[in-house]
């Protein structure tokens, strides 16, 4: 049975992680986006989605389940996916338990691309974009960034297969997405 790789995306908020999944999604990935199960878990007690709500729920479940816990709940969305014959792009990757949880369950398909954006750069986007879970000032914007280090955010990057820094335009990045899907996707022909 052929089989396709499990695509992971990792980097700060705002970074570029959701533009990168959408492209992978839009050259053929399947795509599970992590923060929508957050999301369900948010709404499944009965919560207002909120950046704090979300935060503090994704806590809660990494205390009570370990650091892999968003991971564990992805998996099974992941497997439904890899049933549309594509390769599947998880959108959402926040430390580097996670990114070993993947490793165990997906092996060698398992592929790791980490997106890099300055600060200023990052936070300036945020301001611009409006997502009902982003935070709403800078102080708040740092208080996320530092509590997703301690979740192993900057492990999680240092891990990845492939880096790409996005301080240009989204067509840039866009592009060299492209790239890098085409040279995994070259692995898995045959």
């Amino acid at each position: 049975m052929k089989h396709y790789p499990v695509i992971g995306i990792v980097g700060p908020q705002a970074s570029g992680k959701t533009v990168v999944a959408s492209k992978l999604s839009d050259l053929g990935a399947s795509r599970v986006r992590m923060g929508d199960i957050a999301w369900e878990k948010v709404k499944e007690r009965g919560l207002e989605v909120t950046e704090e709500n979300v935060a503090r729920i994704a806590n809660e479940l990494r205390e009570e389940e370990g650091m892999g816990a968003m991971a564990k709940y992805s998996i099974p969305y992941i497997k439904n996916e890899m049933k549309n014959n594509s390769a599947v792009v998880v959108d959402g990757i926040r430390g580097i338990s996670e990114v070993k949880k993947f490793k165990e369950e997906f092996g060698k398909d398992f592929v790791l691309i980490s997106i890099e954006a300055l600060e200023e750069t990052r936070y300036e986007r945020i301001k611009k974009r409006e997502r009902e879970d982003d935070i709403k000032n800078f102080e708040a914007f740092q208080r996320k960034d530092n509590r997703e280090k301690e979740w192993g955010l900057e492990e999680a990057m240092e891990s990845a297969d492939y880096t790409i820094t996005n301080e240009d335009s989204l067509e840039k990045l866009k592009e060299k997405t492209s790239k890098i899907f085409e040279e995994i996707m070259k692995k898995y022909e045959n």
